[in-house]
C-alpha cells in the first residue's frame, strides 16, 4: 500500500516537533497536525511564560536586598501591562522559530484538528484524509477544574498569560509544583495571594525535608498557605448571601476546564469562597491548580485499536509503541513523567526506533527536575521516604542561611541533600532548596545518572564561597536509615 507519508505527527508541541524534524532528517516524508499554536504547552501556556513570570516576580526581592547591600533605590512597582505584551510577543516569536525549523526540516504542517480514522490514517477538522506508514500522537495535555458547582468562576493555568490586568487577591486551589510556583510567582508581582490546599503538605511526592522549608519560605514571604483545606462552596460575590445558591443550574456545576467556552473560563467577577475549615473570604481571583489530564478525547484512538489507560492516558510499552503497530504516542499524554525534556527524549528515542533500525527503549530512570518557588527546588533521585523502603540509606544533609542572604538579613533557609546506599556508597537521591536550584540539579544530575558514590562527592574540591560547596563538604551522616 502507498501510503502519504512515512509519518504523520498530531501534536506540535515540543515532543511532536522534535520527532517530526528528526524523522524527517532520515530522509522520511513527514507531516505534522497541531490545531492551536505550534510550540504546544511548553512554549505557548507552560515552561516558557511560567519561568518568563518567575524571573519578573523576583524583582521586588533584588530591590529590598539591593538597599540592604548599601544601593539607593526607590520603591519599585510593577505594570502587568507592558510586561504582558512583551510576553506574548517573545512566544510569537518562538512560534515563528518552531514554524521556521519545520519548514526547513521539510516537514509538511496543517493547522488544523487532526483525529485517527484507522491505523494508518488521519483525518482533519474539514474531511480532508491523510495516510501514514506510521502515526505518532503528541497531543499532550491540559488542565482541568474540580467537579464542583461553579467552578467556571475559577481559573486554570491556561488561563493566567491572558490576564487584561492583575487581580488585587487570588485564592490558588492546589498544592503540587503548579499550584506552588504561582503562587510565588502572583505574590512577588504583587497580588495578595492564599493558597489551599487538601493534603497535609504540599509538593506531595518530593523529599518531606525539602517540602517543609518550601512552606515555610512561602508563609515567611506572607503567602497564606492552609494545608488540610479546600473548598466547600463558591459562587459570585453578588450571590453570596442568596439561599437559591445552593440550587444553580447545570451550567453552575461544569468542571471539565478547558473545554468551557472562553468566555466562560476564569470570569473576572469577585468570588466568594466558603473553605472546609469554616471561613469565608471574597477573592478578585480564584485559580485552580488541581490536575491535568491527557488529551485524547475526540482522537478516534480506540476506534483504532490504541488502548487508553484509567484517566485517558496512552498505554504504550518501552518503545512508545500503542497496541496499534502503527500508532507510537509519546510526551504528556501518556502520563509517564510529564516534563517537556522527557518527550523531546520519547520523540528522539522513537525517531531512532523505528526510522533508524535501532531498537532504544525510552529511560525514564534519575531525571532530574525543578520547581521554580522562591527559593527552588531541584531533585533527582529518590527522595529519603522512598529510598529507606527499599534498602538502608545514610542521610547527609545542611541547612544554613547562605551568605548574600545572612549579609542583607534574610531569614531565608537553603538545603543541600544527600541519600547514599550504605551498601554500594552510590548517591542514591539529590535534593537542593536554593535560589538557582535548577541550574545546581542539572549539575549533580550528571554525577547521580553516572552513579557516582559519596566518596567521589567527597574527593572534589569544594569552590568557596559558594552555597553548592556544601554538597562535597558534608563528612557526616545526620541519620541511618
Amino acid at each position: 500500500m502507498a501510503f502519504d507519508y512515512d509519518l504523520f505527527v498530531i501534536g506540535g508541541g515540543s515532543g511532536g516537533v522534535r520527532a517530526a524534524r528528526t524523522a524527517a532528517a532520515t530522509g522520511a516524508s513527514v507531516a505534522l497536525a497541531e490545531e492551536s499554536r505550534m510550540g504546544g504547552t511548553c512554549v505557548i501556556r507552560g515552561c516558557v511564560p511560567k519561568k518568563l513570570m518567575v524571573y519578573a516576580s523576583g524583582y521586588g526581592e533584588v530591590f529590598d536586598e539591593a538597599r540592604a547591600y548599601g544601593w539607593e533605590i526607590g520603591e519599585g512597582r510593577f505594570d502587568w501591562r507592558p510586561f504582558r505584551e512583551k510576553l506574548h510577543a517573545e512566544l510569537d516569536r518562538l512560534e515563528g522559530v518552531y514554524r521556521r525549523l519545520l519548514d526547513g526540516s521539510g516537514v509538511e504542517m496543517f493547522d488544523t484538528r487532526a483525529k485517527l480514522a484507522d491505523p494508518h490514517t488521519v483525518e482533519f477538522a474539514d474531511g480532508t484524509r491523510k495516510t501514514a506508514r506510521h502515526i505518532l500522537v503528541a497531543t499532550g495535555g491540559r488542565p482541568v477544574r474540580p467537579d464542583m458547582r461553579n467552578a467556571h468562576l475559577g481559573m486554570v493555568s491556561d488561563d493566567i498569560f491572558d490576564l487584561e490586568t492583575l487581580p488585587k487577591s487570588i485564592l490558588i486551589v492546589g498544592g503540587g509544583y503548579i499550584a506552588c510556583e504561582f503562587a510565588n510567582i502572583l505574590h512577588g508581582l504583587g497580588v495578595k495571594v492564599t493558597q489551599f490546599y487538601r493534603g497535609a503538605q504540599i509538593l506531595r511526592g518530593f523529599d518531606d525535608e525539602t517540602r517543609g522549608l518550601i512552606a515555610d519560605s512561602m508563609r515567611e514571604r506572607g503567602i497564606d498557605l492552609h494545608l488540610g483545606t479546600n473548598v466547600v462552596e463558591m459562587c459570585p460575590e453578588a450571590e453570596a448571601g442568596d439561599p437559591a445558591r445552593q440550587h444553580g443550574t447545570n451550567s453552575d456545576a461544569a468542571g471539565a476546564g478547558a473545554s468551557l467556552p472562553e468566555a466562560e473560563r476564569g470570569t473576572k467577577q469577585p468570588v466568594w469562597v466558603k473553605a472546609t475549615n469554616g471561613d469565608e473570604a471574597v477573592y478578585d481571583a480564584v485559580f485552580f491548580a488541581t490536575g491535568r489530564k491527557p488529551n485524547t478525547e475526540g482522537l478516534g484512538l480506540e476506534e483504532a485499536g490504541v488502548k487508553l489507560a484509567r484517566g485517558g492516558a496512552i498505554e504504550v510499552d518501552e518503545y512508545s509503541q500503542t497496541a496499534c503497530p502503527s500508532i507510537y504516542a509519546i510526551g504528556d499524554v501518556t502520563d509517564r513523567v510529564n516534563l517537556t525534556p522527557v518527550a523531546i527524549r520519547e520523540g528522539m528515542q522513537f525517531v531512532e526506533t523505528v526510522f533508524k533500525g535501532n531498537p532504544t527503549p525510552v529511560d525514564h530512570a534519575l531525571i532530574p527536575s525543578a520547581v521554580f518557588t522562591q527559593p527552588e527546588l531541584g531533585t533527582i533521585g529518590l527522595t529519603e521516604e522512598a529510598a529507606r523502603e527499599i534498602e538502608p540509606v545514610e542521610v547527609y544533609c545542611s541547612s544554613f542561611k547562605p551568605m548574600r542572604s545572612s549579609f542583607a538579613g534574610s531569614n531565608d533557609r537553603v538545603l543541600m541533600k544527600l541519600i547514599v546506599s550504605i551498601e554500594t556508597r552510590k548517591v542514591l537521591g539529590c535534593h537542593i532548596v536554593a535560589p538557582e536550584a535548577g541550574e545546581l540539579i542539572q549539575l549533580a544530575g550528571i554525577a547521580v545518572k553516572m552513579g557516582a558514590t559519596k566518596e567521589d562527592f567527597d574527593r572534589t574540591v569544594a569552590v568557596h564561597p559558594t552555597m553548592a560547596e556544601e554538597i562535597v563538604t558534608m563528612r557526616e551522616p545526620v541519620r541511618r536509615s
